[in-house]
């Protein structure tokens, strides 16, 4: 399964609803960035995103985007094809 990373802050209900479909998809495993605790880290996110919000998903080398995009992903069909390459 691809490795999954998350640009996440503490309280952020679309983190929680993002890191709930991925579970949900077998993800077990999710490496988690708190970018509240690490401004530099907010930083790079936002220069390898061109983003701002919270959370940024990556699924390997794919930056997958938010939560509105993960979930516009795995209606497509597209979410488990990606966390299975």
């Amino acid at each position: 399964m691809s490795a999954v990373l998350m640009y996440t802050t503490q309280v952020c209900p679309y983190c929680v609803r993002a890191k709930a479909l991925l579970q949900q998809r077998g993800v077990t495993a999710i490496q988690e960035v708190r970018v509240d605790l690490d401004p530099a880290q907010r930083d790079h996110m936002m220069a390898i995103t061109g983003r701002r919000t919270v959370p940024q998903i990556f699924i390997g080398d794919t930056h997958v985007g938010g939560c509105d995009d993960l979930i516009a992903l795995d209606q497509k069909g597209g979410l488990l094809p990606l966390l299975q390459a």
